[in-house]
């Protein structure tokens, strides 16, 4: 994909003007996504996100339920502030041995963990790379932008874990026994990560541009483990081939732009704020994020959003609506590869109806919240 992105600019197809505004505009963001990819490896190396699970595990109580909605929190925790690849990656494996150490049947932790790093990707900026492309191009602080999709966004939690219970109430009772906690390594790399961490959460939502805090984070951790954990360090802990294909997408999408696609995309996109036009924009983000996957969908549909209204319920549409094909979203071919791993079986014929039903009921709720809310300016 970088190749045809380059392509496309060698032979003029992405004129240059529109490839060096292409390139100031996303250079931060995906220097954010760098900065946060190293934070969240490193954390997690320090052993962090299993230290949670063992608090989690206690605070149970030994109640299978209980132990859900402790899940529950950590996956929107770490989606809304640390972004929707990192819990597919990182909580998913952590909870899903939870659940098998419990001896309590993984699919509902699993299937949590996978709906809710998508569905509880709307609320800030930095939940989603598609969000962030949102908040550059309408120059909205954090709370702005929360402000704007804080309705549809609780909707995309709320609905799915009703979905959710009602599918797996029988696999949610019961209880569990005490569960062997994990070795701490090297406490001082343990609680200095936590402390970063407690530093970097307000500082992402604080209107400062997201790739400093993250970049700080960054720099911060690397020396702590230079310092104490050195043969940690290996350059795969940069997502190159993710970051390769999604320069490419950057600029073939931008490149088919620059020859009409905007033209033709309006035609099918609808326009204006009603009720009907935003139903339009969102079901139209969710076919082309199950299509083919929600960033290039979100890229193609972006200028016609118009409004801020339009540009969320498109959001609504791209980040709520990739729950039927594994494709949809980079957050889910994550997730399988964790599953994979820990021998996890998911049959993709039930996890596309599970998700079809889920995304049903859920999009056009969140768009209707969205609506609703916005008539309330």
């Amino acid at each position: 994909m970088l190749l045809a992105g380059a392509a496309a600019l060698g032979t003029g197809l992405l004129p240059w003007p529109a490839f060096e505004e292409l390139a100031g505009r996303t250079v931060p963001v995906l220097g954010f996504v760098v900065a946060m990819s190293l934070v969240t490896e490193l954390v997690d190396d320090a052993g962090l996100f299993r230290a949670v699970t063992d608090r989690l595990a206690a605070l149970g109580r030994g109640r299978v339920l209980l132990l859900w909605f402790l899940v529950i929190a950590l996956a929107c925790v770490s989606t809304v502030f640390l972004s929707l690849d990192t819990t597919a990656v990182l909580v998913t494996p952590v909870v899903v041995l939870l659940a098998v150490h419990a001896r309590i049947p993984p699919l509902p932790f699993a299937l949590t963990t996978i709906w809710l790093a998508n569905t509880a990707s709307l609320l800030l900026p930095v939940s989603n790379l598609t969000n962030l492309l949102a908040q550059s191009r309408l120059g909205l602080s954090p709370a702005a932008f929360a402000s704007l999709v804080w309705a549809p966004a609780l909707v995309g939690v709320l609905l799915p874990l009703a979905l959710l219970w009602l599918a797996f109430r029988k696999q949610l009772r019961g209880s569990y026994g005490p569960q062997p906690a994990h070795q701490v390594r090297d406490r001082v790399l343990l609680y200095a990560s936590a402390g970063v961490m407690l530093v970097l959460l307000p500082a992402l939502v604080s209107g400062v541009p997201v790739y400093l805090p993250a970049g700080a984070a960054a720099a911060v951790l690397l020396t702590l483990f230079l310092w104490r954990r050195r043969s940690s360090l290996r350059w795969s802990m940069v997502p190159w081939r993710p970051l390769m294909l999604t320069i490419g997408l950057f600029m073939v999408v931008e490149a088919l732009h620059a020859n009409g696609l905007a033209r033709v995309l309006g035609g099918v996109a609808g326009s204006g704020d009603s009720l009907p036009a935003l139903l339009q924009l969102a079901g139209l983000g969710v076919g082309a994020s199950n299509a083919v996957n929600n960033l290039p969908a979100y890229l193609a549909l972006e200028p016609v959003g118009g409004s801020p209204v339009r540009l969320a319920a498109l959001l609504i549409g791209v980040n709520l609506g990739p729950l039927v094909t594994p494709w949809a979203s980079l957050a889910t071919l994550l997730w399988h590869e964790r599953l994979r791993a820990l021998n996890v079986e998911i049959r993709w014929g039930g996890f596309a109806l599970a998700g079809l039903a889920a995304v049903v009921l859920t999009v056009p709720a969140a768009v209707v919240a969205l609506w609703l809310v916005s008539g309330m300016h």
